[in-house]
């Protein structure tokens, strides 16, 4: 299972939510293109990007930011957050995103998303980001009727390469994530199962890990900025 540390961007800075509200962002890093080197140079295989003001607006916002990172690291990045057109997808992808995260686009134009995923093979990946069971859109902002486990399905056999599921009353909460329902989640679909959202300790990696259904990874952030989780100690764990 990989760890994938995660580095949300607001005005132009790291930062971490609670519960994706905007107003209750902590700033851990002035420097995300510094703060992306310490996580590779501490053995981080991957990095889970967020673009937070661009998930509101609609388009990217935090590129700066993003294409410091990609010039920074050379471990892969995915990136998530006003990613709503086949442009946009393109432009990234060239400028060296090894994947790209489509979330709101993933409701309101689901085509997009399987026209992207057949352009670009196993670079494409569909954000869930649900409250209660059901998918919140627009940088959870929008709550819909839309199923969690009814959007996974409608991707099946579109060729996408893994769905970031993220339980958004967890997230930034650091009251450990929602296994059962992860579990649950990716018994469901054959794509490969991402985790986010409270991920706050080595002991829920280790949940996550054992629970018994095939997830792909873990997302994790504030434990890794506030020290609860030492990333070298749990990459070590999760190969153990």
């Amino acid at each position: 299972m990989i760890l994938y540390p995660a580095i949300d961007l607001k005005d132009g800075n790291c930062v971490r939510l609670y519960k994706g509200e905007m107003d209750q962002a902590t700033v851990f890093s002035d420097n995300p293109a510094a703060q992306a080197s310490a996580f590779a140079d501490q053995g981080a295989e991957w990095l889970h990007l967020v673009d937070l003001n661009g998930a509101f607006a609609g388009a990217p916002v935090n590129a700066a930011a993003v294409e410091a990172i990609l010039a920074a690291v050379s471990i892969p990045c995915q990136l998530g957050g006003g990613i709503r057109d086949m442009a946009t997808i393109e432009a990234w992808l060239d400028k060296g995103l090894r994947r790209v995260i489509l979330g709101t686009v993933a409701v309101e134009n689901p085509q997009l998303v399987k026209d992207a995923a057949r352009a670009f093979p196993g670079q494409v990946a569909v954000g869930i980001d649900a409250r209660n069971g059901r998918v919140a859109t627009k940088g959870w902002a929008e709550d819909t009727e839309v199923e969690m486990t009814d959007l996974a399905k409608a991707f099946e056999d579109a060729g996408v390469a893994a769905i970031i599921y993220t339980d958004i009353d967890r997230d930034g909460a650091m009251q450990g994530p929602n296994v059962d329902t992860t579990a649950a989640l990716a018994r469901a679909t054959s794509i490969p199962v991402i985790a986010s959202g409270g991920v706050s300790s080595l002991e829920d990696l280790i949940a996550l890990r054992d629970c018994g259904a095939p997830l792909n990874g873990a997302i994790s952030g504030r434990a890794l900025y506030d020290g609860k989780l030492d990333l070298a100690e749990a990459l070590k764990s999760l190969k153990a």
